[in-house]
């Protein structure tokens, strides 16, 4: 079955070079499927011609926007199987998530979309404000006096976190789990031997994405009270650091995203 693998090998991602993760994956799943690479703008127009498409290593969408709500739409209204799923719940679907999790009582940063709310979170010094639909810091600020129009920006606590832990799953299986002992340097990343209770808080917020098949990023930090919080769900694209990982490590990855796959061409 041809896949058409969607990703921008000339991205500048910071602390990150995507296309070694994306030259990696691909010269791997050569080998199971019949595979061709195309930049995300051109993705609308040559899926027609594919069994699938699988959406990498793209960058944020809100720089090419218009065309991946075109490439979506089309995709949806043609039935073309996606990969990560377009039913995800997470960054996918933009940030509106972690106001709902805060809702549900979810262990996630504490966030408002309306600065007349601000009395429901924690009384801090200073206040991270960013766009709803925002991406990769783009837009963050600090401030002591958030101020925004009600359902523009976000509005957390800014929190003097330990660390930052991200958690990687392919469908709903843990993978590995990597984190920057450094806060200032959040892509300095190394291997985290997850506890039970650390992978219990992660699983929880894929069990609420819903997503049959896919691969799922869980970004968490840990708070001074020495729980972790939801930082971000990244369900689009997420970056994995494979380069960083062990050869074995790095292979059982594969294998389990290429079973992933031939199961949801199957389905």
């Amino acid at each position: 079955m041809p896949l058409l693998y969607v990703t921008d090998l000339a991205y500048p991602a910071r602390g990150r070079r995507y296309c070694d993760e994306d030259i990696f994956l691909t010269s791997r799943l050569r080998t199971h499927f019949d595979l061709a690479l195309c930049h995300p703008l051109d993705a609308r127009a040559l899926m027609p011609g594919f069994d699938a498409v699988v959406v990498r290593n793209s960058g944020p969408v809100l720089h090419y926007q218009e065309a991946y709500d075109a490439f979506r739409a089309a995709a949806l209204a043609a039935g073309t199987r996606v990969y990560n799923p377009l039913t995800g719940r997470g960054d996918m679907a933009g940030k509106q998530y972690l106001l709902d999790l805060t809702e549900a009582g979810y262990p996630v940063i504490p966030t408002i979309d309306d600065p007349a709310r601000l009395g429901l979170l924690p009384d801090v010094p200073s206040y991270a404000v960013k766009p709803k639909q925002g991406a990769d810091s783009i837009g963050l600020t600090f401030t002591a006096t958030p101020s925004a129009a009600p359902g523009e920006m976000l509005i957390q606590p800014r929190i003097d976190f330990a660390y930052e832990v991200s958690f990687y799953f392919v469908d709903d299986a843990f993978q590995y789990a990597l984190y920057a002992p450094d806060p200032a340097r959040r892509w300095e990343l190394t291997p985290y031997e997850p506890s039970a209770a650390d992978l219990a808080f992660a699983r929880a917020f894929v069990d609420w994405n819903t997503l049959d098949h896919g691969i799922q990023r869980v970004d968490a930090c840990r708070a001074p009270s020495g729980e972790l919080l939801l930082v971000e769900l990244e369900d689009l694209n997420p970056y994995l650091s494979l380069d960083l990982l062990p050869e074995a490590v790095q292979d059982r990855f594969v294998a389990a995203l290429t079973e992933s796959l031939h199961s949801f061409l199957a389905a």
